[in-house]
Formats: structure tokens, C-alpha cells, sequence
């Protein structure tokens, strides 16, 4: 089994977000509930939002915005296996546009 790194991208900055209902919101977080019982053995990390994003340099360190809102850990047997498990991730219907990046994450080599 390899580790997947997931990295949810937001397909609009905070100020071209349309507006969600209470409703809309509740309805997202319940299918986001329900698609993380259907993964739970493949969930390494359940992850959480990414927010105040700094850039570190050789020269000193600075904000920075992109599209990346959130990350996950899982584990699969394939990069195939991995993108199946958020093929279906309600993150992807919250916004038009929104998309999921999946990563392979290797062990790190050494001694």
C-alpha cells in the first residue's frame, strides 16, 4: 500500500464564492461524512482546511494565496485506487470547477 496525499483545490477566490445556505452547507458536510465512512480503511489523515498560507524563501518568508483549500491522507494499492476514492468527493460538487489533486507519496529514502 502506498500513501496519497490529496489537496482540494477551490475553483473561486473568497470574494467570487456564490454564498451557501445553512442548508447547502449541512447537506455538503453530511455527504462529506458519509463519503469518509465509505473510505475509513483507505483514511490515513482526514486532513482540515488550509488557511493564513505563508511562502518561506532564502530571503524571509511572505502571504500568499491560492487555490489549495484543504488536504487528505489515504492509502491504496494503486494511484488508480486513490483517485477512485475521491473520484466521488462531494468537494467536487460544492463549486463548479473545484478539483482534487492526488499525489503519490513515497517512503522517504535513507539509512
Amino acid at each position: 500500500m502506498s500513501r496519497f496525499l490529496a489537496i482540494y483545490h477551490g475553483a473561486a477566490d473568497d470574494a467570487q464564492k456564490p454564498e451557501v445556505s445553512d442548508e447547502q452547507q449541512a447537506e455538503f458536510l453530511n455527504a462529506w461524512a458519509t463519503w469518509a465512512r465509505n473510505h475509513a480503511d483507505a483514511i490515513v489523515d482526514n486532513g482540515s482546511p488550509l488557511f493564513r498560507k505563508r511562502r518561506v524563501t532564502a530571503e524571509g518568508s511572505d502571504d500568499f494565496t491560492d487555490s489549495k483549500t484543504g488536504y487528505a491522507i489515504v492509502e491504496a494499492a494503486s494511484q488508480d485506487e486513490a483517485d477512485g476514492i475521491f473520484a466521488e468527493h462531494p468537494h467536487l460538487r460544492l463549486f463548479q470547477g473545484n478539483w482534487i489533486e492526488v499525489l503519490e507519496c513515497p517512503p522517504m529514502p535513507g539509512p
